[in-house]
């Protein structure tokens, strides 16, 4: 299980290097030693922290959590057919030369899959585009990687609950407050460690027209714009009936 999760995660910070370089393909990346740090802890604690959430929720329920795994792994798959289909755009013939047009549509199943699978443990790193030719959306697309940790945040939460209170005994003398404390804790960090990178350690922040920092200030200012439209409407109506009188 150790090396599992060590093939895994070295797996996942591969991919996110050749995000990198896919996304940045115009231009020269070296990621020096602390950059690739950062990488390592972000993907080795969210990866760990995920998959040990998912075998404690489906040791707790048994065949009961197979609806709920098999439902979210199908919105992963469909999500970008989904897409495909909502833009109207064309499937792509030249993906290879020798292709045909099922051999395509195998292709892209198969991509689907793969893709599928990933983001069930961790994070792509990619938004898959079955309407190009490369498959894969260059731009950096903030809101689809912060809807992507949002939902698996209140998913593991939600898992994490199940375990503290239908879970069985797993470790003598262990609590299980303690380990579901421990679990969310780890996710949480990981995210630190993964804003930590886009913000200060990505080899090309320069070129982001928005960082983290930009879009968080856009999030609460839009929320506290709607506090004061809300706090707005009541003095408004109180003028406009003593006007009125």
């Amino acid at each position: 299980m150790v090396f599992s999760l060590i093939s895994v995660t070295y797996g996942a910070t591969l991919c996110n290097m050749l995000a990198i370089q896919i996304k940045y393909d115009d231009y020269k990346i070296r990621l020096g030693p602390l950059e690739v740090l950062c990488i390592t802890i972000w993907r080795t604690l969210e990866i760990t922290s995920r998959l040990v959430i998912l075998v404690l929720f489906s040791a707790t329920l048994k065949l009961k959590a197979v609806p709920f795994l098999v439902l979210n792994f199908l919105i992963i798959l469909f999500e970008p057919w989904v897409k495909f289909w909502r833009s109207g755009a064309q499937m792509p013939n030249n993906i290879e030369k020798n292709f045909s047009r099922v051999g395509t549509l195998v292709v892209l199943i198969s991509v689907t899959i793969l893709y599928a699978g990933i983001n069930f443990s961790c994070w792509s790193a990619l938004q898959l585009r079955l309407a190009d030719r490369d498959l894969v959306d260059k731009g950096q697309n903030w809101g689809h990687m912060g809807l992507h940790y949002s939902v698996r945040l209140v998913e593991n939460v939600i898992m994490v609950l199940v375990f503290k209170f239908f879970g069985v005994k797993v470790l003598l003398d262990y609590c299980h407050s303690l380990i579901a404390l421990q679990l969310i804790i780890a996710y949480l960090i990981s995210i630190g460690f993964m804003l930590l990178f886009f913000q200060y350690l990505h080899p090309l922040r320069s070129l982001f027209t928005h960082n983290v920092v930009d879009y968080l200030h856009c999030v609460c200012c839009h929320w506290h714009h709607q506090g004061r439209t809300e706090n707005s409407e009541p003095s408004f109506e109180a003028e406009t009936r003593q006007s009125i009188v």
